[in-house]
């Protein structure tokens, strides 16, 4: 086909609907003569076929795959519905997770667990030796694992009553299934028999966790297995027809045959971005097929590997705006959520950061506001002709930088019109008018579409930017390489925006996924897990280069079998590191020559050193006194398609001497492009009318039959025989935004952009601090929040990590200011926790920074950043003790202390303050983490100057009056959105008392009276008839009610508004003194941060009648030992925190949600085989507590149950609530069940003879003791010293049901989340992390 040219190949392939019939097109005009449809085709003329996919991706989003069975541990049923116990949008009532991909679950009651745990004191490692082949585990009960760890086998599967509930399965109509057993990765041989007994019966397909990804945690396994058995059977079938049509067959193994028609080699892409022959191709890693190739193709046309500039990939297309790295190496994650469907597989790290062209536009609260609603390909855009919305494609379109000459004329009723640009013109014309109505100003539709193109790029920008930096990278040091039909017309803007100076946008853009795929390398992927400490010598790294020999030997046999010979085979090889201790684990590849040379003194296998060096990179520190854990072996066998692609970017840009065009020279037409101050005379180019060595200045517009490439004003478009590459300006780089010269009045483009910045500033410093902390919570489980502040201590914008912060940090930041108002200088920080000055409890450390003016005298602004540190004293490690009265015994409780003075640190002082002041008192311990405890603070000293940093930055661009004067007018903004929230309110409840009472365990009752002005839109929130202060610790600081408040009132909103203090300007709230909502300042409070606040948010909610009663309940499980309290002995130890899910409430509309944490908290539980591998622990049971809902016409959620068995004695407290008071039900709902702590405690059974002889001091022999289980309630807050063999089993509660039972449910028809098709790489990872700390 090289005789055809290469764009015509792509287009015959690409522009019709089967690829099929592409093929037969192409082939019948490569031969000269017509292949008729239906006949096979002849692959003696067919070299290769490389292809992509989205039939899984497809079956994944529409739920069309297989019908599946999922088989998985005794005890695990329902692990999968759980998931980690988040909820996916933490201000949504109607929790809606996504549905399971299997129809029914099979519970084999086998079990296996490892012998030995991480945070053991003593490191005690079980030596086993390595299991006889030929009798397997068969007659052991301590085994050697696939990792090399001790492997106990308590209990082996039975043969036959696995067989009888396969064939159960089997005959009710189910082929598919999933097998996923705890440990399995491994310890594979009862997930093997499993897999054995299910082909002897006939399942066509079986999937089995550990052949598919042998790496740890159970849920991300079992996840992945089903949707390999839910998807690979619709990819075959799809495989299946479109092999009917080639004579030979296709595969390597159609290839091999010795008789007949042979066949033709054809290779799949798949997610990671390697090709794989068609009889391997599999629904798991076929997810990201389409997009892969996109990566593939700008990753090999724009990279250099001698300039080694990385590339940010910026697809933008109709429905999706996809980005990615490359910087010499493919970038994998290997656990990824697309569709809802977390799966552990090597992916590239694609991150949907925006919809794309049909991102629909709004205005909303006074804010532009674009996407993430899409208007899809049906009815698409307004000027699709199908009566569509208002879209970016139709601001570009109306604006001049789309032109419809460029477009095939395929819209209207007989799909033969071009573009409808009076129908974009009527859609923005709307807008101009609603948004000069509702704001009193005169903005024409040019102003309007140009700033909803603005609001867009800005949108875009926070995401990538976030992707860089969050792996230590600048985006400043990168080019942009831009594809996909939308992206040449936002390209200059993105850039100018990320401070890049080059883009490149490729000849073939718009087909650049199927030019990919051309120049993709076929690859084989192996890998093992491990548990070796890494150590520069010895036997660990010996053994270590043996198993990766031995996985680059079974890559090799397979690429070979694929017709590649050993020149053309190459291997990365990998080891997946991190700190003991840590969950951040690093997949470190072996390094280059020139580095090994270069950085790690000739050592070939300088992994240790590789992963310090990118442990420092990514994170911002690295920990010398840890031990570096090798958890798995990976191999990337590569067959080399390619040697080299020609020329690259940079050697052409070397050899070329740029002409510049004249006005008039080569133009195909002139019209009018709005750009920054109005419409511009501009030349439009055909991109094939130009030759190599072309430059053209902005503005100007090239174009084609795919692309539109937008050069703005300051810019310039070179033509070079591969790419168009756009160069920016230095003056572009710093005037790029459109700056306000007055602060007389807002402009709503302008708060629209300073929304997202303030935000933007907000999770940068989130990222800086997670990036620098040490400790687990902060760096793994994200308990943190960063905000900016404006100079009264006002909320400006706060990253919505944590409900229970959302006010209170205000509350700290205002007491601040007003503490040291005038005493404060340049290079001062300010520390405190303590409730009675804004805090929530005491582990919750906030760090106040002042920013001031140049002169150093006036304060303009704050930031603050608020971490949970995993102890600062107290009574019991973790400090969240149960029994808590006093706050002395909650830890060290800070005031207002200077940490920082004038730049220097104060570690004597926060020492004390930390360590010696909280041993003083009696029983109670100093920190037992110090060093953390230092690191974490510096930590948050260094993301508050991230902060300082990036809003000076923001005043220099647009001025101190104009940055001040937005930080009031975006709080103006949430004042509004709340105020139209409650006069809505007011009409829905107009004569209605709004008003609610619900009580604690011990009888102190929440009331609330909510009285609003509905002319004005304000309410008074009266909380008059709340019980006074207790004796225990559920106290709650006032800050806490402020917080609970905001959350409720964004959850009725309902609608994305700046979360800030406006909100609470229309809020009154009237707390009674001396009551246990505004507890005196040594009242323990760790309670009431984590179980009042609940309670508080179930009032406000039944007040105004939202909803049923979630579970009211953080269900707070703590236990571990050791400690160092004063006059004892230091006993080194462990402690381990969790918090536990329970069921939703139901509302008028859904249905409560199972498993799920509600309101104030939404943090991840560890996931099983994590748990068991670091903690001296065995899950016995984690599953849905059946029935514990309220029933209605709309039942509530259930509860779960979760059985810890511990296997050594330790120390184990449960800090809960609802065990005594029901979580209620609506308007005729039923309440839910209670929660319940049970102890399985081994109590000596009762022996009067042996007790006889006890006494006496007989000296015949004793029988020994008998023991046996009893269960003992513990109530809801209680600790205990539980020996090894004993139990807890939490029981949380339900949620309440709305309406009588019997009545007709009302549904309203739930809007599709639209970020659902969104892929998730390693931004989205992080940002989902982040809402559910």
């Amino acid at each position: 086909m090289s005789k055809l040219p290469e764009t015509s190949c792509i287009e015959q392939l690409l522009t019709y609907p089967s690829p099929l019939e592409g093929i037969r097109r192409l082939m019948s005009k490569f031969l000269g003569k017509e292949i008729p449809r239906g006949r096979p085709l002849d692959t003696s003329k067919i070299e290769s076929i490389r292809m992509g996919t989205t039939v899984a991706t497809n079956a994944l989003l529409e739920r069309k795959g297989e019908k599946i069975a999922m088989v998985v541990t005794k005890g695990f049923k329902d692990c999968l519905e759980i998931g980690n116990q988040s909820r996916p949008k933490i201000f949504d009532l109607a929790i809606r997770k996504p549905d399971v991909l299997y129809e029914k679950v099979v519970e084999i009651d086998e079990r296996v667990t490892l012998e030995d745990y991480a945070e053991d004191p003593e490191r005690n490692i079980t030596k086993v030796e390595t299991r006889d082949s030929k009798n397997g585990a068969a007659d052991q009960h301590l085994v050697r694992g696939l990792s090399s760890e001790a492997v106990r086998i308590l209990q082996r599967p039975e043969e036959e009553i696995i067989r009888k509930q396969l064939k159960e399965v089997y005959d009710q109509g189910i082929r598919s299934i999933a097998v996923c057993l705890m440990h399995g990765y491994t310890f594979p041989d009862h997930e093997a028999l499993v897999g054995k007994l299910a082909r002897d019966i006939g399942f066509k397909h079986v999937s089995l966790s550990h052949e598919l990804m042998p790496m740890i945690k159970l849920v991300p396994r079992a996840t992945s297995a089903c949707a390999d058995a839910y998807l690979t059977p619709a990819i075959k079938k799809y495989i299946a027809g479109f092999q009917k049509g080639f004579e030979g067959g296709l595969g390597t193994e159609s290839v091999k045959k010795e008789s007949g028609e042979k066949g033709a080699r054809c290779e799949f892409m798949q997610s990671d971005g390697g090709l794989v022959d068609v009889d391997n191709f599999s629904g798991l890693k076929a997810i990201l097929s389409g997009p892969a190739g996109g990566v593939v193709g700008y990753a090999l046309t724009s990279y250099d590997s001698e300039t080694r500039t990385p590339v940010i990939g910026f697809d933008m297309g109709g429905t999706s705006t996809d980005v990615s790295r490359y910087g010499g190496r493919y970038e994998h994650v290997f656990e990824t959520t697309t569709a809802g469907v977390t799966i552990q597989s090597p992916q590239l790290d694609i991150n949907t950061v925006a919809a794309g062209g049909g991102s629909r536009l709004f205005f909303r609260n006074g804010l532009f506001v674009v996407g993430p609603e899409s208007a899809g390909a049906h009815p698409g855009p307004g000027c699709y002709r199908k009566g569509g919305p208002a879209t970016v494609t139709d601001a570009n379109l109306f604006l001049g930088r789309l032109l419809p000459d460029f477009f095939p004329k395929i819209f209207g009723k007989n799909e033969n019109e071009g573009l409808d640009v009076q129908a974009s013109e009527k859609l923005l014309q709307e807008l101009a008018e609603q948004i000069n109505k509702e704001n009193g100003k005169n903005m024409s539709a040019d102003e309007v579409a140009y700033g909803f193109l603005t609001v867009a790029n800005e949108t875009m920008t926070r995401p990538i930017r976030s992707l860089t930096e969050a792996k230590g990278h600048d985006t400043s040091k990168h080019r942009l390489a831009t594809f996909g039909g939308a992206g040449g017309q936002h390209a200059v803007a993105i850039a100018e925006r990320l401070g890049i100076r080059q883009i490149l946008v490729h000849r073939y853009s718009s087909v650049l996924s199927a030019y990919g795929m051309a120049l993709a390398d076929v690859v084989d992927e192996r890998q093992e897990p491990d548990s070796k400490v890494w150590a520069d010598k010895g036997d660990a790294k010996e053994l270590l280069k043996k198993k990766i020999e031995e996985l680059k030997q079974k890559s090799k046999v397979a690429l070979q079998d694929q017709g590649f010979d050993e020149k053309s085979i190459v291997y990365e090889e990998y080891l997946n590191m991190r700190y003991r201790g840590t969950e951040s684990a690093l997949m470190i590849v072996k390094p280059e020559k020139e580095d090994v040379e270069k950085e790690f003194e000739g050592d070939e296998w300088a992994f240790g050193k590789a992963f310090v060096k990118q442990h420092q990179q990514e994170f911002g520190f690295t920990l010398p006194d840890r031990d570096i854990i090798v958890d798995d072996v990976r191999v990337r066998g590569i067959g080399k398609s390619f040697e080299g692609l020609g020329k690259t970017v940079d050697q052409q840009l070397k050899d070329i001497v740029p002409k510049d065009l004249k006005s008039g020279d080569k133009e195909y037409k002139r019209s009018h492009v709005y750009f920054e101050g109005g419409r511009q005379d501009t030349p439009i180019y055909k991109l094939e009318d130009l030759s190599i060595g072309d430059r053209i200045k902005g503005p100007a517009i090239v174009a084609d039959g795919t692309q539109t490439i937008v050069v703005t004003p300051g810019a310039s478009a070179l033509i070079i025989e591969t790419h168009v590459v756009i160069n920016i300006g230095e003056k572009e780089l710093t005037d790029s935004f459109s700056k306000p010269d007055t602060t007389k009045e807002v402009d709503p483009i302008m708060l629209s952009i300073f929304a997202h910045r303030f935000m933007a500033i907000a999770e940068q410093m989130g990222r800086a601090l997670q990036k620098t902390s040490v400790s687990t919570n902060v760096k793994e489980r994200l308990d943190y929040s960063c905000a900016l502040f404006d100079s009264t201590g006002g909320l400006v914008a706060n990253a919505p990590h944590l409900p229970v912060h959302l006010g209170s940090m205000s509350t700290c930041v205002k007491r601040q200011a007003e503490i040291w108002r005038g005493k404060l200088v340049k290079g001062d920080v300010v520390v405190s926790n303590h409730p009675e000055y804004g805090g929530t409890h005491l582990p919750d450390i906030t760090v106040v920074t002042p920013a001031f003016d140049k002169s150093g005298e006036k304060i303009l602004f704050y930031v603050a950043s608020r971490a949970h540190h995993a102890d600062i004293g107290g009574i019991l490690p973790g400090s969240m003790p149960p029994h808590s009265r006093e706050l002395y015994q909650e830890g060290a409780a800070i005031k207002s202390e200077k940490l920082v003075s004038a730049g220097r640190f104060n570690e004597e002082r926060i020492t004390e303050l930390l360590l010696t002041e909280p041993a003083k008192y009696k029983g109670c311990s100093g920190t037992r983490c110090l060093a953390d405890n230092l690191s974490d603070l510096k930590a948050q000293i260094s993301s508050n100057m991230k902060g300082i940093t990036l809003i000076n930055d923001l005043i220099e661009e647009y001025g101190e009056d104009v940055v001040n004067f937005y930080m009031v007018n975006i709080q103006n903004n949430a004042e509004l959105s709340v105020r139209n929230l409650l006069k809505d309110v007011s009409k829905r409840f107009e004569g209605q008392d709004l008003s609610a009472v619900d009580y604690m365990d011990d009888g102190s009752p929440i009331k609330l009276k909510i009285t609003i002005d509905a002319e004005k839109g304000e309410a008074v929130f009266d909380f008059v008839g709340t019980g006074p202060e207790v004796y225990g610790n559920t106290n709650a600081p006032q800050a806490v009610t402020y917080s609970a408040i905001i959350y409720c009132l964004r959850c009725l909103i309902s609608e994305d508004i700046p979360l800030n203090q406006g909100c609470l300007k229309p809020i009154k709230v009237l707390i009674p003194p001396k009551s246990f909502l505004s507890p005196s300042d040594k009242a323990a409070v760790v309670g009431g941060n984590v179980l009042t606040s609940q309670r508080v948010t179930d009032v406000i909610l039944k007040a105004f009648q939202a909803c049923a009663a979630s579970q009211g309940d953080c269900n707070n499980l703590t236990f571990g030992f050791g400690g160092n309290i004063e006059g004892e002995k230091d006993i080194k130890g462990f402690g381990y925190y969790e918090t536990i899910a329970g069921g939703s409430g139901a509302g008028r509309h859904w249905d409560g949600t199972n498993g799920v944490h509600t309101h104030m908290t939404n943090t991840r539980i560890t996931d099983a085989e994590v748990f068991e591998r670091r903690y001296p622990v065995l899950l016995r049971e984690f599953s849905l507590r059946a029935g514990s809902g309220g029933a209605g016409k709309h039942r509530g959620g259930d509860g779960v149950i979760r059985d810890i068995e511990f296997r050594i004695p330790v120390q184990v407290s449960i800090l809960s609530e609802r065990r005594v008071y029901h979580p209620y039900g609506l308007a005729g709902g039923e309440d839910a069940q209670c929660g319940l702590n049970i102890w399985v405690r081994k109590v000596e059974t009762s022996n009067p003879e042996r007790s006889d002889k006890m006494l006496n001091g007989s000296n015949e022999k004793l029988d020994d003791a008998v023991f046996e289980e009893r269960c003992i309630n513990l109530g809801g807050k209680n600790t205990a010293a539980m020996k090894a063999g004993e139990r807890i089993i939490i029981c949380t509660p339900g949620g309440g049901g709305w309406g009588k039972v019997g009545d007709k449910k009302e549904t309203k028809e739930m809007v599709q989340d639209p970020k659902h098709s969104w892929r998730g790489g390693s931004h989205a990872t992080r940002e989902e992390l982040a809402l559910q700390a």
